[in-house]
């Protein structure tokens, strides 16, 4: 059963294959945004994927980010989600991650649920 207050936790090691200079989104070797971004939707899809029913799971939709702090290649970051709010199939969380000096990145992010093979078919369809 979904309900507000779910949380999930993971850290990871900021790797250079995480940088944006790899990413293509800056030429420094700092902690991409885009990086930042994926691990915020994965900490966040991680949480409620096992209280889902078989044959569904969630789909980012929207994501509202802030970078605040650059990280260098070699450092371990922080990402903590926290479902805050669901109504009907859309569940909104709010993201921080953080290193050992602070704050990195915050995020406002929703997920709407989806039946995967009904999902698969629509976007396969395209083709």
């Amino acid at each position: 059963m979904l309900k507000e207050g779910i949380k999930n936790t993971i850290t990871i090691k900021v790797t250079p294959d995480k940088t944006a200079k790899v990413m293509g989104s800056g030429i420094l070797d700092v902690f991409a945004t885009p990086s930042m971004v994926a691990l915020m939707e994965q900490t966040a899809a991680e949480s409620v994927q096992p209280l889902l029913d078989e044959g569904v799971t969630s789909v980012g939709t929207k994501i509202n980010v802030e970078h605040l702090s650059a990280d260098p290649v070699g450092i371990e970051v922080k990402c903590e989600s926290t479902l805050t709010e669901v109504d009907n199939r859309r569940l909104c969380f709010d993201i921080v991650v953080s290193d050992k000096h602070g704050v990195v990145g915050k995020a406002y992010h929703e997920r709407f649920l989806i039946k995967s093979e009904s999902f698969m078919n629509k976007t396969n369809a395209k083709l």
